[in-house]
């Protein structure tokens, strides 16, 4: 099944999306990889997922990415006696350490590190930025405010505190015992929320012990200003608008979006442009305009991979919106612009000898007529700079490890095939050409690039280029290619 576009499609599994059946229309229908959110839904429900998404893997001989979103610490306020309160711009209001339950004038916020890291004129964001308090006055149990933004505030709503650095950690008590239920599992990808400093992912790192790879989700503005610190220790970021826009200015959110995107493809880093890409197709079987630009805007941007949210996995029309995303994707990238766009956006410090030979792969495919660039890879480093690369034919990442192949298929423009170990470049080209073909990427009339490393069988080594023939007899007669 060779798609028949590069940006990939992550396709969030919920209630409306928890058995064979549906999972594998999806899959048709357009999703790359299938993230399981462990906010939702307990051990024994996260672990049907993952075998369901195994055996649709298995019938469709294809690899499939599953990325596992930890929850993170959740902040939230307090009950109240009468169940909410309106709060009245300009009005005093307190939050505190008291236990008793809260009323119109202060309610119980039961996060002590909060309280450490205040200062007056820091904000406390309350149920996704709708109501908006300035700190007056403030100390290690309480924070006296003045409230900005008024509104209806209710029982244990969610506080945002994006003015400061907190003392918490990413991983709660929960994420740890996440983390290791799904890397026991099996998963392909981590993704660690309330990311604040690169410091939080190493620890991430340290506790999955190569068992998968992690990524960073940047939804805070001290991950924004620590990026490329975040970007060193992490093996892949996800842009999550979600808390973003509600911590920052939301007209800020497009450019830093950019920005990163940027920043990723350079580093050779996969990246996810996240939350509400068609949130209206949760309800309606057609998107707004806003939404496709919005996704159309990602595509042209650069980015590794697009996510629908609630709109697969708790939505009325999953299978539309996995469909939509896909049509959009295949449109944009055949518009001429796009290409001029991507292009032009290059912007890569070439450094080693591997770097040199998938550019000279690039350019070698542009120029000629050839169908694909295959790469031999152990580790994903080698496809993952192609991908970098951005040619205008498909890649073809064989690789010795299903754990490899599926990591990468969150890269664009990646088509990952499992193959045996090779001891012989003649061998590699075979291979390559054989996956090209099963892929109804090449014919036997056509020509691929391929790279490999020599030694066989060793990360980072890419050192050899060929352009090869797709007819096997040709490969092994020495005939010119």
């Amino acid at each position: 099944m060779h798609r028949s576009r590069n940006i990939k499609i992550v396709a969030t599994l919920g209630p409306a999306s928890n058995d064979y059946e549906m999972i594998s229309a999806l899959f048709e229908a357009g999703a790359d990889v299938f993230r399981l959110n462990m906010s939702h839904g307990d051990h024994s429900e996260i672990a049907a997922r993952h075998a369901i998404i195994r055996k649709v893997e298995q019938d469709y001989d294809r690899p499939i990415a599953i990325l596992a979103d930890l929850q993170g610490p959740k902040l939230r306020c307090g009950v109240f006696a009468n169940g909410s309160e309106t709060l009245t711009n300009g009005q005093s209001f307190r939050f505190d350490l008291a236990e008793e339950e809260g009323d119109a004038k202060r309610v119980t916020l039961p996060h002590p590190e909060i309280f450490a890291a205040l200062r007056p004129g820091a904000r406390l964001l309350v149920n996704d930025g709708k109501i908006r308090a300035e700190v007056v006055e403030c100390g290690p149990d309480f924070a006296d405010c003045k409230i900005i933004a008024g509104g209806e505030i209710s029982n244990r709503k969610g506080v945002n505190v994006p003015d400061v650095v907190l003392p918490l950690a990413a991983l709660s008590e929960k994420d740890r015992r996440d983390l290791e239920f799904v890397c026991e599992l099996g998963v392909d990808w981590l993704a660690l929320s309330f990311v604040q400093r690169p410091e939080d992912m190493v620890e991430a790192r340290e506790l999955a012990k190569g068992r998968a790879a992690i990524l960073a989700k940047i939804e805070k503005p001290a991950a924004v200003e620590a990026f490329e610190a975040i970007l060193a220790v992490s093996d892949g970021i996800m842009v999550a608008r979600g808390d973003l826009g509600v911590e920052l200015p939301v007209q800020n959110v497009p450019p830093i979006q950019k920005r990163l995107i940027r920043k990723c493809r350079s580093a050779a880093k996969p990246v996810i442009v996240a939350t509400q890409m068609l949130e209206s197709m949760i309800e309606s079987p057609m998107p707004t305009r806003a939404e496709v630009s919005d996704v159309a805007n990602a595509i042209y941007e650069g980015a590794d991979a697009v996510m629908l949210s609630a709109e697969s996995a708790a939505g009325q029309y999953p299978i539309d919106a996995v469909k939509t995303m896909n049509n959009v994707a295949v449109e944009i990238e055949s518009d001429p612009n796009f290409r001029v766009i991507v292009e032009a956006s290059r912007q890569i410090d070439y450094k080693g000898v591997a770097d040199r030979i998938v550019s000279a792969a690039r350019e070698l495919a542009e120029s000629s007529d050839v169908k694909a660039i295959c790469c031999f890879t152990h580790s994903g480093t080698t496809a993952a700079l192609v991908s970098r690369e951005r040619p205008r034919v498909p890649i073809i990442a064989l690789t010795p490890f299903i754990a490899t192949a599926r990591r990468l298929c969150l890269w664009n423009g990646t088509n990952c095939a499992v193959t045996g170990e090779v001891d012989r470049f003649k061998m590699a080209v075979v291979s390559a050409a054989r996956a090209a073909r099963a892929m109804d990427i090449a014919t036997p009339e056509d020509q691929i690039v391929v790279t490999a490393g020599v030694p066989f069988n060793m990360s980072g080594t890419t050192n050899i280029l060929r352009v090869a023939p797709c007819e096997e007899r040709l490969i092994f007669s020495g005939e010119p290619s």
